[in-house]
C-alpha cells in the first residue's frame, strides 16, 4: 500500500493541465476584478482611433 501511495505522489502526469487551469483561472479573476478598468482603456482607445480614422479622410 505504500508503494502505491508513494507512486501515485511522484506521478508527474496532469501537472501541466493543472497548472493550465490555474492560470486561466487567475486570468480570469483578474479580468473580473478589473472589468471597469478594462471597460474604461478600450472605450478610450476605439474613441480615439475613430477620431484619428476621421482625420484621414
Amino acid at each position: 500500500m505504500g508503494n502505491v501511495l508513494k507512486e501515485f505522489m511522484d506521478d508527474q502526469e496532469g501537472m501541466g493541465t493543472v497548472e493550465i487551469i490555474l492560470i486561466i483561472v487567475v486570468l480570469i479573476s483578474l479580468v473580473i476584478v478589473f472589468r471597469t478598468e478594462i471597460t474604461k482603456v478600450v472605450n478610450n482607445v476605439m474613441t480615439r482611433i475613430t477620431t484619428k480614422s476621421n482625420q484621414v479622410r
